[in-house]
C-alpha cells in the first residue's frame, strides 16, 4: 500500500504543478482590446464544412452576414460534405459560395472539405468554423485587428457550448459539457500564450493561406479522420514557431452546439482523444499521459477499496485534492466565458469526468467511432 501510494501521490503532485502552470499562464494572459486605429483591411475567406446540417447552418451564416466588418474584405465558402438533408438548398439562400464535396472512400472528409475550400479561396487569410456555431457580430474585426497588432500566421481563438436543444440548458448533460469544455479551452489558451504545445479548436480558428501551403496542408495528416485544427497547427508550429497566437477576446468567441445526447458526447470525445496517437508534438502527449494516468489511479483505488477500506479513504482524500487543485483554473476560465453558475457543480462532477477520461481515452486508441452518420476510426 505504501509503494501504490506514493505513486499516486506523486501522480498527483505533477497533476497539480501542471495545473498551476496553466492557471499562471491563463490568468496573466490579458484580453485583447480593440484599437481606434485598427482599420479593417485583412481580406478573409471564411471556410465551412457542413454535413446534414439543416438545422444549424442557417443560424450560422446568419451571423456571418450580421458581422460589423465590411462585405466586401470577407468571401464565405460553404463546403456540402455529401448532404442527405436540405443544407444545400439553405445556403443557397445566403450570398455565399457553395462548393460540392465529391470525394469518396476517404477517411477524412473534412479536412478534404476545407482543402477544396482553400483552393476556391481568393483571401490570403482563412477562417475556419463549423456549421453549428454561432458567431460574436464583432469577430471578424476583432481578429482583423489582433492579425493587424500581433502579426500571427495561425490564430486559435475561443470557443464555448450552447445547448444543442434550448430545453436542455439546465440539463445534467449539459452542464457537464460545458464544465469539461470551460477546462479544455482553459488549457488551449494557457498553453499557445505560454508556447508549451499545439492547441486549438476547429470551430475557430485562422492561419494564412501561403502557410497552409508551404507546409503541405493535411499532407500526412490525412489518414486520420479529425485533427484538422491540432495537427495541422503543430505542423505550422514548426514552420514558423513564433507565429501562433491566441485571441482571448469576448468579441471573439464562437458558441457551438453541445452533443444533443450521452452517446454523441462520448463519440465526440473518442474522435478528439484518437487523435493522441498521431501528435508529433510530445509535449501534449506527456501532458495526457499524465491526466490519463492520475484519473486511472482512481478505478484502482476504487477497487482495491472493496480489499481493503484504507484505500477508499485515500479515493476520497484524492477527490478532495483533485476537486482543490482544478478548481482556481476552471474560475478563472469560467469568468471569461461568464459561467460562474456552473461552479457549483463541479465538485459533483468530478466521479463522472474521471470515468469518461478513463473510457474516452481508452477507446480513442483502440475503437472506432461514429461522426456525420460515418463509422471510423
Amino acid at each position: 500500500m505504501i509503494i501504490l501510494t506514493a505513486i499516486i501521490l506523486l501522480l498527483f503532485v505533477f497533476y497539480a504543478v501542471v495545473l498551476m502552470y496553466y492557471l499562471q499562464g491563463w490568468s496573466s494572459m490579458p484580453e485583447f482590446r480593440l484599437e481606434k486605429s485598427d482599420k479593417p483591411e485583412i481580406k478573409f475567406s471564411v471556410i465551412i464544412p457542413a454535413r446534414n446540417e439543416e438545422e444549424n447552418i442557417g443560424r450560422l451564416l446568419g451571423s456571418v452576414q450580421s458581422q460589423t466588418y465590411p462585405s466586401e474584405l470577407y468571401e464565405v465558402i460553404v463546403i456540402d460534405d455529401h448532404s442527405e438533408d436540405s443544407t444545400a438548398e439553405i445556403v443557397k439562400k445566403f450570398p455565399v459560395h457553395l462548393l460540392q464535396l465529391k470525394d469518396d472512400h476517404i477517411n477524412s472528409y473534412k479536412k478534404k472539405a476545407i482543402e477544396k475550400g482553400i483552393e476556391f479561396s481568393s483571401n490570403e487569410w482563412i477562417v475556419c468554423t463549423d456549421a453549428d456555431c454561432i458567431a460574436h457580430p464583432e469577430w471578424l474585426n476583432t481578429l482583423s485587428s489582433f492579425i493587424q497588432q500581433r502579426q500571427p500566421v495561425f490564430v486559435a481563438a475561443p470557443v464555448c457550448f450552447i445547448p444543442s436543444d434550448p430545453a436542455q440548458t439546465n440539463s445534467l448533460l449539459h452542464i457537464f459539457q460545458s464544465l469539461d469544455f470551460l477546462t479544455l479551452q482553459g488549457i488551449t489558451g494557457a498553453s499557445v500564450f505560454r508556447k508549451a504545445h499545439s492547441m486549438c479548436n476547429g470551430a475557430n480558428l485562422a492561419y494564412k493561406r501561403s502557410v497552409f501551403y508551404e507546409v503541405n496542408g493535411f499532407e500526412d495528416i490525412d489518414k486520420i479522420a479529425s485533427g484538422d485544427d491540432m495537427l495541422l497547427m503543430h505542423k505550422i508550429w514548426k514552420h514558423s514557431p513564433a507565429g501562433i497566437g491566441y485571441l482571448k477576446s469576448a468579441s471573439a468567441i464562437i458558441e457551438t452546439n453541445d452533443a444533443p445526447s450521452w452517446s454523441a458526447f462520448f463519440n465526440q470525445r473518442i474522435r478528439w482523444a484518437s487523435k493522441a496517437n498521431s501528435y508529433e508534438d510530445k509535449r501534449i502527449f506527456a501532458v495526457l499521459l499524465l491526466v490519463y494516468l492520475f484519473n486511472l489511479s482512481f478505478l484502482v483505488l476504487l477497487a482495491l477499496a472493496f480489499y481493503q477500506i484504507q484505500f477508499l479513504y485515500l479515493l476520497l482524500i484524492l477527490w478532495l485534492l483533485k476537486t482543490g487543485v482544478e478548481y482556481p483554473f476552471i474560475k478563472s476560465v469560467s469568468r471569461f466565458y461568464h459561467r460562474q453558475h456552473l461552479l457549483k457543480y463541479f465538485f459533483f462532477f468530478q466521479p463522472m469526468h474521471i470515468a469518461y477520461t478513463i473510457i474516452a481515452g481508452l477507446l480513442g486508441s483502440f475503437g472506432k467511432y461514429e461522426w456525420k452518420g460515418r463509422r471510423v476510426k
